[in-house]
């Protein structure tokens, strides 16, 4: 089922949200909304708080950037194909490099800004049928998790940008808690719902 992604604003997406247990009412109907969700509104990754649930799950589905012009084939082929849950995720370390890479998110429509994430990532987590795993990722899918993960955190990728740069889109996220916002999905807005 396609759910409305929260917008900016609601305090949902400010919490640090909440373990969950084998035993989550509905957990693998929860789990499949947010892929049918993501996918409707064409996102790469998507965390439970954006679909109003404040709790520590998280998804991604790297593919569409593996038909980008401005990577390597090797990490095309690591990029397709890449589909993950995470369950009770914790970032274990973050290191390397910091990199430039524009974001956005769809709790934030229309709002694209250049954000600084380290290059490298162990992240702990549980998959779906709760095995507990700890991997290493780095590149585009480091970042895509690392942005996701954020959200589980009650962190939006605009906490991260310059103060200059939150002064240049504070308009539009004004007219998004206005809910001004227009994108091609649905969305559940702080003061207007659609």
């Amino acid at each position: 089922m396609i759910l409305p992604i929260v917008g900016y604003g609601d305090p949902v997406l400010r919490k640090v949200c909440e373990k969950v247990s084998k035993d989550y009412p509905n957990l693998n109907e929860a789990i499949q909304n947010m892929y049918d969700t993501m996918y409707n509104a064409s996102g790469v990754g998507l965390a439970a708080p954006q679909v109003g649930l404040p709790i520590r799950i998280f998804i991604v589905d790297t593919d569409p950037f593996s038909d980008s012009d401005d990577i390597s084939e090797e990490e095309a082929a690591l990029l397709k194909g890449f589909k993950k849950t995470f369950i009770n995720a914790k970032m274990i370390s973050e290191e390397g490099e910091e990199w430039s890479f524009n974001e956005g998110c769809l709790s934030i429509p229309d709002v694209r800004e250049d954000v600084y994430r380290n290059e490298k990532i162990t992240i702990e987590y549980f998959d779906e049928d709760f095995n507990k795993k700890t991997e290493v990722y780095d590149g585009l899918i480091a970042r895509v998790i690392q942005h996701e993960y954020d959200h589980i955190e009650g962190i939006l990728f605009t906490d991260k940008i310059s103060t200059f740069k939150k002064q240049l889109i504070k308009k539009k996220l004004q007219n998004i808690m206005e809910g001004k916002a227009r994108p091609d999905y649905r969305m559940k807005l702080v003061t207007k719902k659609r």
